[in-house]
């Protein structure tokens, strides 16, 4: 899961500027707006199976995409997808693009000073890929001091393994590429999510599998614009109501074959 960490381009009182512009356009609270459209508008990359992606006839489908739809359904609204680059993709959410992202967004306090979360809708730990043929022992992202590691570019990975001096960053824009240089040898190892790790190596047929689980649980929820107190508090039940008749739950296995909206 990328988890990863948007890095605004914007100036810190730019975007602080960005924000306070978009405020009186969000003054009545958000789901008003969204019932009254008829639709909740939502971002995703769209190119990060099994979370979210097209599919060969060109729709969308994951466990976001279903997610979403969930969500919609409670509010009584239907849900219009935006698919966006990652790097932007917080961007947009700030210049009032759409309404919500549900692309494995994660919950942290840096965000937090941004944007309103909902409660998380799925968990999951950072986890090491290797070749099948690897001797090393990588415990823990220190084991790769003098190693090349290929991570998620702008992912919160990215931003984990270049705070340990030593390692060789090699970032990519797409999961399958930094898998397919790891089973060439151009890579030592890789970093992403166990869930998504998990997913990689259930579909592919090079020559990897899983390495160690080098981090903590990790939260993914929904963000959207801040002061929207009734949005939130319907998301955070739609979600909850979600859990408690088990079609979060059903979600979560159809794409993984357990409940990853529990923590662990």
């Amino acid at each position: 899961m990328h988890k990863r960490d948007f890095m605004f381009k914007l100036a810190p009182a730019a975007l602080a500027l960005s924000f306070s512009l978009a405020l009186p356009a969000m003054a009545a609270d958000l789901l008003g707006t969204v019932k009254a459209r008829g639709t909740l508008k939502v971002a995703l990359e769209g190119t990060y199976p099994p979370f979210n992606y097209r599919e060969k006839n060109g729709e969308l489908a994951g466990y976001d995409v279903d997610v979403a739809r969930l969500i919609a359904g409670k509010l009584g609204v239907k849900a219009e997808f935006v698919t966006s680059e990652w790097a932007s993709i917080l961007a947009g959410l700030a210049a009032n693009k759409y309404d919500v992202i549900v692309s494995q967004v994660g919950i942290n306090p840096k965000r937090e000073q941004a944007f309103d979360f909902s409660v998380p809708y799925i968990y999951s730990i950072p986890q090491l890929i290797v070749r099948k043929n690897e001797t090393a022992a990588y415990k823990t992202l220190a084991d790769l001091k003098g190693k090349k590691l290929g991570v998620g570019q702008g992912s919160v990975y990215e931003q984990q393994a270049k705070a340990v001096p030593g390692i060789e960053i090699r970032s990519y824009a797409a999961a399958p590429d930094t898998m397919s240089d790891l089973a060439s040898g151009r890579i030592d190892a890789a970093l992403n999510d166990s869930l998504m790790s998990a997913y990689l190596l259930k579909i592919s047929k090079l020559p990897i599998k899983a390495g160690a689980q080098v981090g903590a649980v990790e939260r993914m929820g929904i963000p959207f614009q801040k002061h929207n107190p009734q949005f939130k508090q319907a998301i955070d039940k739609a979600l909850a109501d979600a859990a408690a008749d088990g079609s979060l739950k059903a979600i979560s296995l159809k794409w993984f074959g357990v409940d990853v909206s529990r923590a662990p």
